[in-house]
């Protein structure tokens, strides 16, 4: 094991172990891996495109459905590439400072997609509960410093994470049993005290995701008297209709996100290793992969511009 130098007990690189008791099928849990890697960034970018070239969709609700999309393709981009190495190549060394790094952008664009998802519930919220001042009050500008906003909140939650770890002594050795820099798997191998680190990590997950989940469930619960009050029962399903791709979205990201929370803090003891590892996996992965399918089952606009775009295509090539 190397150091940064003679006295301290900080490894130059940490040895990243990937899903442990799982090493004999590395090779085949990476091609689901990488299937859906791919169709996160397909669908992705894709859906972005779609958004900036249809002037039909550029509305708020779409707006922040190109910012989610924008924060899912970062999110995943900043594991997987690396958990694909592991995998395929047995490439497990990471310099302390890249892991250091990873750990940052790995909180910060979860807390960012998590932001995200509160905002576009507040989108909602407006749109049903406001719909003659929803363009008003959802102007680009606000849309903009709303995002803004969003995203310094993470950078300014998360930074001291790198600083909690790096302080940390690592006389055990310097090998993480995961597939990337997760803030409580790096703390958890040093032979410190990691208490200020898991205290930490719990007030950021209560400013981020707490805060988040309560505006979300506010939200919802302002859009579901309203739409109740709603004289007839098309405009309450027409009204509601519009809630379902988010509500997908919001379970898709919340369920893993708490199992790996949890299981991070309770269940250590109780839950084998590698089904922790998996999950932590699909943390980051089943948004990016699954967002961009819901929402282009669910929402008709988005639908109608695929077809669109698709006939455009058709009529262009036949041109040719």
């Amino acid at each position: 094991m190397s150091f940064l130098n003679g006295t301290s007990l900080t490894p130059a690189s940490f040895i990243l172990n990937g899903i442990p008791g799982l090493e004999e099928v590395h090779l085949w849990i990476s091609f689901p891996l990488c299937t859906m890697y791919s169709i996160a960034i397909t669908g992705n970018f894709g859906l972005m495109y779609l958004i900036y070239s249809e002037e039909a969709l550029h509305r708020p609700m779409y707006i922040f459905l190109a910012l989610l999309s924008f924060t899912d393709v970062l999110m995943c981009t900043s594991t997987l590439p690396n958990t694909l190495c592991i995998l395929w190549f047995n490439l497990k060394e990471i310099d302390f400072k890249a892991c250091l790094a990873q750990m940052f952008f790995v909180h910060t664009f979860t807390g960012m997609e998590s932001g995200v998802l509160m905002l576009m519930a507040l989108d909602r919220y407006v749109a049903i509960c406001y719909p003659l001042r929803y363009a008003t009050i959802l102007t680009n500008a606000v849309i903009a410093r709303a995002g803004l906003l969003t995203f310094l909140r993470g950078v300014i939650l998360v930074i001291p994470f790198p600083f909690l770890t790096k302080r940390l002594p690592y006389c055990r050795g310097n090998v993480i049993p995961h597939t990337y820099c997760d803030h409580m798997s790096v703390a958890k191998i040093s032979c410190g005290n990691v208490r200020i680190n898991a205290v930490y990590g719990l007030v950021v997950a209560l400013l981020i995701g707490g805060f988040d989940i309560l505006c979300i469930t506010i939200s919802y619960t302002m859009i579901l008297r309203a739409v109740v009050s709603l004289s007839s029962a098309d405009a309450q399903q027409k009204a509601f209709s519009t809630c379902t791709a988010h509500i997908c979205a919001i379970v898709i990201t919340y369920v893993p996100a708490f199992f790996t929370f949890f299981t991070h803090r309770f269940g250590g003891h109780t839950i084998p290793p590698h089904i922790h590892i998996i999950m932590a996996n699909l943390y980051l992965l089943m948004p990016p992969t699954m967002n961009p399918i819901v929402y282009g089952v669910k929402t008709k606009q988005i639908r109608e511009s695929v077809i669109r775009f698709l006939l455009k295509g058709k009529d262009s090539s036949h041109n040719i």
